[in-house]
C-alpha cells in the first residue's frame, strides 16, 4: 500500500487535552443547535417545519428570476426555487411559516397563470406536509440516530470490549453533533437528506475508528510491557497512511458530488465533506485517546 506519511512518530495522545477542549466546543455547539431545532428556531426544511413542494413543467423556458419575482409580488417572498433548464421544470418549496393558505398548490398555480399567461404549465407533483407530520418526522429522525448509536455500542462491544464501544460511540456522537452545529451556524437547511448524511457519517466514522481500534487491540496483545500511551500512539501512526488514503478517496468522490451533483444534493454533499474531515480527526485525536482516559479513570485495558 502506498504510504503518504511513511514512518511517523506523532504524539497523538500527548495532545489529547487540547483536542478534547476543541471537541467539547464542537459538541456543545451541536447540543445547542439540537435545542434550537427542537424549538423550531433553526432553518428547518419542509420535512420538519411543514410546507409544500410543487414541481411545474412549462411549455416554454422560464427564467428563475422572473418566477421568483412573481411569487414575491404575491406574498410568497421566501419560496425556494430550483430550475431544471433542459426540461423547463421548476421546483418550488414553500415552508408552512411563510404562507397562511391551506392549499398552496392552488395559490401557486394562480400566481403563474396570471404572471405567464402565454407559458402553459402542468403540475407534475405536489406534496404538502403539515406541522404535525413535520414534528413526527423530527422525532423519528432523532430515534433513528439514537438507535444507530446503540447498535454501534453493541457492535464494538462484541468485536472488542465494552470500553472500546463507549469510546467509539462518544466519538461518533461527537462527529454527528459537530456537523449539525456547523450546519446551524451556517444557517443551512436541515431536512431528511441532511439526517441521511448524518447517519452515513456515523457509519463512516465507525469504520475509520474500527481500523485504529483493531490495530490497538493487536498491539495490546503483543506489547505487555509497553506503556498504554506508547501503544496507542504507535497504533495510530501505523495505520495513519491507510486511514488518510481512505478519507481522501471518499473526500474526492463527495467533493465531485458537491460541485457537479446539482443543488438537490448540495447540502448532503457538504455534510458528508464535513463529516469525513471531522470523522478522520476524531478517530485519531478523540476515540483513541479516550481509551487512555478510561484506563486512568476506571482501570487497565485488557492485554489479552
Amino acid at each position: 500500500m502506498f504510504e503518504v506519511f511513511g514512518k511517523t512518530q506523532i504524539d497523538f495522545v500527548g495532545k489529547r487535552y487540547f483536542f478534547f477542549a476543541l471537541s467539547t466546543l464542537l459538541v456543545a455547539l451541536g447540543l445547542f443547535s439540537l435545542v434550537q431545532i427542537s424549538r423550531g428556531k433553526a432553518n428547518l426544511g419542509i420535512d420538519f417545519a411543514g410546507g409544500a413542494a410543487i414541481q411545474l413543467k412549462f411549455s416554454q423556458p422560464i427564467h428563475i428570476d422572473a418566477a421568483r419575482k412573481a411569487l414575491d409580488d404575491n406574498g410568497l417572498k421566501h419560496a425556494e426555487l430550483q430550475q431544471v433548464v433542459e426540461d423547463n421544470k421548476l421546483l418550488i418549496r414553500i415552508k408552512k411559516q411563510d404562507v397562511v393558505e391551506q392549499n398552496v398548490r392552488e395559490r401557486v398555480q394562480e400566481v403563474f397563470s396570471k404572471a405567464f399567461p402565454d407559458n402553459q404549465f402542468v403540475v407534475e407533483s405536489s406534496t404538502e406536509i403539515g406541522p404535525t407530520v413535520g414534528q413526527k418526522l423530527q422525532s423519528d429522525a432523532l430515534v433513528a440516530v439514537l438507535i444507530s448509536m446503540f447498535c454501534i455500542v453493541v457492535y464494538i462491544a462484541l468485536r472488542f470490549e465494552f470500553r472500546f464501544g463507549i469510546a467509539a460511540t462518544i466519538a461518533t456522537f461527537h462527529d454527528v453533533f459537530a456537523v449539525l452545529g456547523i450546519f446551524f451556524v451556517l444557517n443551512k437547511e436541515i431536512n431528511l437528506l441532511v439526517v441521511t448524511a448524518l447517519l452515513t457519517i456515523a457509519g463512516y466514522s465507525l469504520t475509520d475508528t474500527v481500523v485504529v481500534f483493531d490495530r490497538i487491540r493487536e498491539n495490546l496483545k503483543g506489547r505487555r510491557k509497553e506503556s498504554l500511551d506508547q501503544t496507542i500512539n504507535d497504533s495510530i501512526n501505523q495505520v495513519l497512511s491507510r486511514t488518510f488514503n481512505t478519507s481522501v478517496t471518499v473526500f474526492l468522490a463527495v467533493l465531485a458530488i458537491y460541485f457537479f451533483g446539482g443543488e438537490v444534493i448540495h447540502d448532503f454533499a457538504l455534510a458528508m465533506i464535513l463529516g469525513i474531515i471531522i470523522g478522520t480527526y476524531s478517530s485519531w485525536f478523540v476515540a483513541s485517546p479516550l481509551l487512555l482516559l478510561w484506563r486512568k479513570r476506571v482501570g487497565v485495558l485488557k492485554r489479552a
